[in-house]
């Protein structure tokens, strides 16, 4: 009688890791298509144009360790009619005064003192807008505090821009770890990335996706105000991915690019940051469609990490039963599959040493757990922390990625 539950839990379990091994193929072969076609920031048929003023709007809360270098670069830019205009959050460190001193040294920077946040506004949104208040250019460009630009990023923007005629222009940039735990956690996540959001499928006019990188995304200003601005996406946690998917919906012309040669970005700063990050990206799902968000959990769930612990199973409890040996097999292809995948995205995605993919099934339950975190917040209604700030969900809609 133990033998044939075995045997039927076994076959179970071979039907989905089927399906696990090819929803991992077709994932692939995503990744590879969106490595080879996606298009470059810098690789375009440039044509003439003017060369309108570009407000930077760069929101900074407690970024003392990083807010220099990022004002440094941007003032290094050889695009000439810019202006840099930086607002201090409501900082608890020397944010604040780090940007007033350049304001005072570089007429170029502009300080802008954010007011405290009104209810019902998520801290980011709040700051955009009230950069946006003080800007004066007819091009915006959204960008981090712990971002670092070449030289000639924001006139490849421009030209980009322009040359292909776009209303918005978001740049992939190479997203930085600054600890091994998320160097190994991100490949895994980021496959995500490099397919349900590729710029092959932001790019593409039949589909629905739409997405913005928050940490360099350029937009006319006549769009910018026709979406709503950030006051649109005032409660959205993932505030990027929701202002992006407007401009989407709106029937604006816009486009993804590759320009992880161009832009640094620091995607978690350590453990902390990697768990709040993580969960937020849960939230607005949950928030969404409780169901749906549900079953997307348990769909990373065994995509990313159930083939490692069944694989251990089929081999501790191993005879020389057919469904044995059939769940052995397919175990130890799907395990593969996820290597290959974080392998592949960690190499050509993240420009991340070889070494940090082969952690994947730490990273796989590090992402597992962050989303499982993230169901039960949303689901208990409590409160959000975010960049030293505290949020109440309960109540709120998030409709920044599409589910």
């Amino acid at each position: 009688m133990i033998n044939i539950a075995l045997d039927i839990l076994n076959y179970i379990l071979v039907a989905i890791l089927i399906g696990v091994s090819a929803t991992w193929i077709v994932l692939i072969k995503s990744m590879l298509k969106t490595f080879q076609e996606s298009p470059f920031l810098d690789k375009f048929k440039q044509k003439e144009h003017t060369n309108p003023k570009v407000s930077i709007i760069l929101p900074a809360r407690n970024e003392e360790k990083f807010i220099e270098k990022c004002l440094d670069s941007l003032l290094e830019q050889d695009y000439a009619n810019y202006e840099i205009v930086a607002i201090n959050d409501s900082s608890k460190d020397s944010t604040g005064n780090i940007i007033k001193k350049y304001s005072e040294k570089f007429p170029k920077v502009i300080f802008v003192d954010a007011k405290p946040k009104p209810d019902g506004w998520i801290g980011k949104n709040w700051a955009c807008i009230e950069g946006y208040k003080k800007s004066s250019g007819e091009l915006l460009l959204f960008t981090d505090a712990d971002t670092i630009h070449t030289s000639s990023v924001i006139s490849l923007a421009v030209s980009h821009l322009l040359s292909l005629e776009l209303d918005a222009l978001t740049v992939i940039p190479k997203m930085l770890c600054l600890d091994k735990i998320t160097k190994i956690t991100l490949p895994m996540i980021s496959t995500f990335l490099h397919t349900r959001f590729s710029a092959l499928r932001v790019n593409d006019t039949s589909k629905n996706t739409g997405y913005f990188f928050g940490s360099f995304f350029i937009i006319k200003k006549s769009t910018y105000d026709s979406v709503g601005t950030h006051e649109d996406v005032k409660s959205e946690l993932v505030e990027d991915g929701a202002l992006g998917k407007k401009v989407k919906e709106s029937n604006f012309k816009m486009r993804m690019v590759r320009g992880e040669h161009l832009v640094d970005a620091i995607w978690a700063r350590d453990i902390n940051t990697l768990w709040n990050a993580l969960k937020r990206l849960m939230i607005p799902l949950y928030l969404q469609n409780a169901k749906v968000a549900v079953g997307i959990f348990f769909a990373v769930l065994f995509l990313l990490f159930m083939p490692f612990p069944i694989l251990g199973y089929s081999i501790i409890f191993f005879n020389s039963t057919d469904s044995f040996l059939m769940l052995f097999a397919i175990s130890c292809i799907a395990s593969i599959l996820v290597y290959i995948g974080g392998v592949l995205d960690a190499t050509k995605g993240l420009d991340l040493k070889l070494r940090y993919s082969l952690f994947a099934p730490v990273g796989s339950f590090i992402v597992v757990c962050g989303f499982l975190g993230g169901l039960i917040q949303a689901k208990s209604k409590a409160a959000v922390s975010w960049r030293g700030r505290t949020y109440q969900m309960s109540g709120q809609t998030q409709k920044s990625i599409n589910v």
